[in-house]
């Protein structure tokens, strides 16, 4: 069995719902189908909460109308017949008078979770009484009956997978099952959400737990490319790539997938498979644990880069030095991306300047503190094993022209980082894929 999940553009509309239907049922065989919430949704639920957190039941009612009517608008163009649509609708009622109890009471972030779920809860139902219109035997499963989180806010695969092998096995013998991505519950029952990659990391999770053929991530975008193709010109999907390659270009910017997202899958030694659902004929990208050696593979970056250096005499040949440092970013609970070390000082860079200004204070106790604002983390990726004689040579060769405030590299086999400004990042993205890429 194949797990195929769809994103948000990829249901986005009546269309596109009927067009990864038919996807779907080209599989001949059993698919369990991981549905993101309709493309701007989300976005709709998070702004109602918002009124209901200050106070504004009337100011959520109108979004709560507007987004009743976009989907009753919806149901004209999916279903065929008076019965399906009739039905939907009566789904649809209920659900929009569901979220207008929230406008009665008093709200919390549990009365919000439970109003961003609907989002997943609407595209499953409506995927499935569509399907149920057209002859599919479909069974629709709530995530929320099996997606559960620990009490350290992780995912619990050992209850995911017990719990789903006892509801697969009670709805056996289906051609199409259909969940909801991104929602769970929490170790205390509540609704909750997995956060980090969301529907990816459903369809991983239940990839790992019925133990998988393939976990097929469709997106608007032939796969994983080997640069940004908004930037830069002439790049290519990239056929292969190892789990740890995919994890630091998610990291470092890929936006087509969550690092989080495919470690079930690593460990489980399903392949994932990133393919485009506009272009279904498309090979895509497969992520296994196949390395392939000798070769780069392609350049991410990632944006609003803070580098911070502490120098200090006092760091000379002491022990402590630098655990006090990272102590001061744990404390802030701010993860630190690059670092490079001297005698006597260490540069760090951030994604999370939301306490910068207490970091830089706390720091300023052990030696001289400056900050650099508006950089940019490039992160060249592939087979860079340092017995690779020359690989690391060509990614510094391609970036001679560029000003670098930091390098990283042996960190990892897999990457060479880079630190510059944000104002040189088009430069040195299309320099990297001159020398790496098109020669």
């Amino acid at each position: 069995m194949k797990v195929m999940k769809f994103g948000g553009t990829s249901v986005g509309s009546p269309d596109r719902m009927k067009h990864v239907a038919s996807l779907v049922t080209s599989m001949n065989e059993p698919v369990f189908v991981v549905l993101s919430a309709m493309s701007g949704t989300t976005n709709s639920l998070v702004e109602i909460s918002d009124y209901l957190y200050k106070k504004n039941p009337e100011g959520a009612n109108e979004h709560i109308n507007q987004l009743e009517s976009t989907y009753m608008k919806h149901v004209e163009s999916l279903y065929s017949t008076d019965e399906y649509k009739d039905k939907t609708r009566t789904f649809l009622h209920d659900e929009f008078n569901y979220l207008r109890s929230f406008t009665k009471d008093l709200f919390t972030s549990f009365e919000e979770k439970s109003i961003v779920a609907q989002g997943e809860i609407l595209s499953t139902n409506m995927m499935a009484n569509y399907m149920q219109e057209q002859g599919i035997d479909v069974c629709l499963l709530s995530a929320l009956d099996f997606m559960r989180t620990d009490k350290n806010v992780e995912p619990d695969p050992q209850y995911i997978k017990e719990k789903l092998a006892a509801i697969m096995q009670e709805n056996a013998g289906h051609q199409v099952y259909i969940t909801q991505g991104f929602i769970c519950r929490n170790a205390y029952g509540e609704i909750d959400n997995l956060q980090r990659g969301g529907s990816d990391y459903t369809a991983s999770l239940i990839g790992a737990a019925i133990a998988a053929d393939e976990i097929q991530i469709w997106t608007d975008i032939d796969g994983m490319h080997n640069n940004d193709p908004r930037i830069v010109d002439k790049t290519e999907a990239i056929p292969q790539l190892n789990f740890e390659e995919a994890a630091e270009l998610a990291y470092f910017g890929a936006k087509i997938l969550h690092p989080t997202c495919v470690q079930p899958a690593k460990y489980a030694g399903i392949p994932v498979r990133l393919k485009n659902t506009m272009d279904p004929e498309a090979p895509g990208t497969i992520i296994d644990n196949v390395i392939l050696h000798g070769k780069i593979k392609a350049v991410a970056a990632k944006d609003n880069i803070t580098a911070i250096k502490i120098k200090s005499s006092r760091m000379l040949l002491a022990t402590g030095f630098l655990r006090k440092v990272f102590e001061i970013f744990e404390s802030y609970q701010t993860p630190i991306d690059m670092i490079a070390t001297s005698e006597v000082g260490v540069s760090m860079s951030i994604d999370n300047a939301s306490h910068l200004m207490d970091i830089v204070d706390e720091l300023k106790k052990y030696g001289t503190v400056t900050v650099d604002s508006d950089m940019c983390i490039i992160c060249v990726v592939g087979d860079l094993d340092w017995n690779n004689v020359g690989f690391e040579t060509l990614a510094t060769d391609a970036m001679k022209d560029i000003p670098v405030r930091m390098i990283s590299y042996g960190g990892s086999n897999y990457n060479i980082s880079f630190l510059i400004k944000e104002a040189d990042k088009k430069r040195a993205l299309q320099s990297l894929s001159n020398v790496l890429f098109n020669n």
